[in-house]
């Protein structure tokens, strides 16, 4: 019997897939996949992780795509590559992505007052003249002022719009909001079709969403905090809002498609990817994150941090009970996702150094 050579082919790029021996570090060299296993078990095991979902991005390609450990520590039911965890500010780049895609349709204009398009209307007296100035460039790079959340309070600014850092989820629901107007939704199911529409469907992430459904009900895993599962069996988060700057629902293998976009500045414009790609607002030596962490600013989306094999582009994301975390470097066309049920992730994403280079 003949079997085409296409077929064929495909067949040996899979068998090729599962049978890779070694991944590129940071530094672009060659690291045996055994021993990336071994470290990442060793830190799960001795800083009490249950669960990783994890992806790891060489030359533009994923690479490297596993789940370890359990969806609930009591349980002890084995995580899957189907299930599902709360990327918490992981929502912020995708989302951020997705506004850029607005931009090109132009429903949205980067440096246009969001005033001008909905007038907020819990501004204090004292910040008003300020609060007029803020664009949509100003929420994606985190300038404006407005504190992370307002919590149903009136909104005093922290500093001139433009000219400072306040990292704020508050400012991504009011540009949320404002494109959910200018589409002609709210921001709830409608709203995340349009989403899924423009960013998640063109990605193939094809179980991505900011939005509770039936798939996410069936594989979503238990948050922990202090070694004991959250949630009372209810799978956590089930929300019907879309949360800019909170809700999405993923996995490391489909969030690596994302990154993977990014590296390969498909699904945008370049003049948008240079956009998100550039520094939008550069820290001053006295920011708290330039102290703690070393970032020295933030991108259209994306926090920034110098290191040895480029410009790091990255962010964190933490519900408490899940953690996650996304890098990528340009320069090396390298990028790693992880996602945790678990409130202490940093640790091991530190600890891969030893065997991937510096991830954060």
């Amino acid at each position: 019997m003949k079997i085409k050579l296409s077929v064929l082919i495909m067949v040996l790029v899979v068998l090729s897939g599962y049978s890779q021996k070694t991944i590129k570090a940071v530094d672009g060299t060659s690291v045996k996949v055994k021993n990336v296993d071994k470290r990442i078990e060793f830190l799960m095991d001795s800083m009490n992780i249950p669960g990783l979902s994890i992806a790891v991005i060489n030359d533009n390609a994923i690479v490297y795509h596993k789940v370890f450990g359990v969806q609930n520590l009591e349980t002890k039911q084995e995580l899957t590559k189907q299930n599902i965890f709360e990327g918490a500010s992981l929502s912020k780049p995708i989302f951020a992505f997705f506004a850029m895609k607005m931009v090109e349709q132009g429903i949205l204009d980067l440096d246009k007052p969001l005033n001008d398009y909905l007038p907020h209307p819990a501004i204090d007296s004292a910040s008003r003249e300020w609060y007029k100035s803020i664009t949509p460039r100003m929420v994606l790079s985190h300038s404006t002022g407005f504190p992370n959340h307002a919590n149903n309070q009136i909104i005093k600014l922290a500093h001139e719009p433009g000219n400072g850092f306040s990292y704020s989820g508050e400012a991504y629901q009011y540009l949320t909001a404002i494109i959910g107007i200018k589409n002609g939704v709210q921001w709830k199911d409608k709203f995340n079709a349009i989403f899924e529409s423009n960013v998640t469907a063109p990605l193939n992430m094809n179980n991505t969403s900011f939005l509770w459904n039936d798939y996410i009900a069936s594989n979503k895993v238990y948050g922990h905090k202090n070694g004991k599962p959250t949630d009372n069996g209810l799978g956590g988060w089930s929300g019907k809002t879309f949360n800019s700057f909170s809700s999405i629902h993923s996995e490391a293998g489909e969030y690596a498609l994302f990154i993977q976009a990014m590296l390969k500045r498909e699904g945008l414009a370049s003049t948008s990817f240079d956009e998100m790609l550039s520094t939008q607002n550069e820290f001053n030596s006295d920011n708290e994150l330039y102290q703690e962490t070393g970032q020295t600013g933030w991108g259209l989306g994306f926090a920034q941090k110098k290191s040895e094999n480029g410009l790091m582009h990255l962010h964190t994301g933490n519900n408490h009970d899940f953690q996650s975390y996304t890098m990528f470097l340009p320069e090396q066309e390298y990028g790693i996702v992880l996602f945790t049920n678990s409130g202490d992730m940093l640790p091991l994403v530190q600890g891969l150094d030893k065997v991937l280079g510096e991830q954060f």
